[in-house]
């Protein structure tokens, strides 16, 4: 139900944002045609409960125009930034045209979380209404455990999804770790010094590393690939600071975790890191122990 009920607001606020004005008798034209819709219009009470619901989850603000009743978004251009407005418009408006688009969905292929479609609609409930959660985790390390976490927020990462929540300290946790969670009634406040948008500010991917600061990484990429990573940076603080025919040197202000040195691994002998020098001979050492595992015959 709950995840019914999500996919109903995004594509109510797709489509009032496509259709830039719009009156309560044409969503429910376009309703009609979703297969979400049953055959059935929404009901006016309903649609201002999904209204309201859509400004608490979301801050999508959905406004009616008093003269001629056609509704908007509020502060639409809004939605063309960073964050989860930018997210939800790019993931569940195209989820939407293809519902509506029975004929096209063998034609359009794209990349599936499977780890969201259980936990996240109750996270996010949960966050919301400010809520714990109870869940039963089952780590990669450990034995399966119980937390009562604060859920802080959602993150996504290479098609997993995680929450970031406190119990006895923060912690990450992969939704498709989790075995049962339930939303408790215990009640928790978001603390006013912690800011979602720059916890991973320093980083890439999900590790975190409280322990390891941020420091200047340069790697050298070679001039085919320089234009992928031009195109679609590594991380925001990525600058260019030298070029040439045969190469690029990007320069990052980031923690060397074990993500960020998968991603680099990834783009085998195109890239080279330059400094600093102790992440330079990390990258040394897991090369040569590679070549001894290709060694063997």
């Amino acid at each position: 139900m709950a995840k019914d009920l999500f996919n109903r607001y995004i594509w109510l606020v797709d489509t009032i944002y496509r259709s830039g004005k719009i009156t309560l008798e044409a969503i429910n034209q376009k309703w009609l045609q979703n297969s979400m819709s049953g055959g059935n219009p929404i009901p006016n009470r309903t649609f201002h409960n999904h209204r309201i619901a859509i400004e608490e989850m979301f801050d999508i603000n959905i406004e009616c125009n008093s003269s001629t009743y056609e509704y908007y978004i509020d502060n639409a251009e809004d939605m063309e930034r960073g964050g989860v407005r930018r997210w939800l418009m790019n993931t569940f408006a195209v989820n939407n045209l293809i519902n509506e688009s029975h004929k096209l969905k063998e034609r359009i292929q794209f990349e599936n979380i499977p780890s969201g479609q259980n936990y996240l609609t109750s996270i996010i409930e949960a966050m919301r209404d400010g809520f714990k959660v109870e869940l039963k985790y089952q780590s990669y390390w450990s034995d399966e455990a119980t937390f009562e976490i604060e859920p802080y927020f959602v993150k996504v990462f290479k098609q997993r999804w995680y929450v970031v929540g406190y119990s006895d300290k923060i912690r990450i946790y992969a939704l498709d770790r989790i075995k049962t969670l339930n939303i408790t009634g215990n009640i928790f406040k978001m603390p006013e010094n912690f800011n979602p948008s720059s916890y991973f500010q320093d980083c890439y991917g999900i590790i975190y590393q409280g322990n390891m600061k941020a420091e200047k990484v340069q790697l050298r990429f070679d001039a085919s690939q320089a234009n992928y990573i031009r195109a679609l940076p590594l991380h925001h603080s990525q600058q260019e600071v030298e070029t040439n025919d045969e190469f690029a040197v990007f320069e990052y202000f980031i923690k060397p975790t074990f993500d960020f040195k998968q991603e680099i691994l990834l783009h085998g002998d195109t890239v080279e890191v330059l400094y600093p020098n102790h992440f330079r001979n990390e990258m040394l050492q897991t090369a040569l122990n590679m070549k001894e595992i290709y060694a063997k015959k």
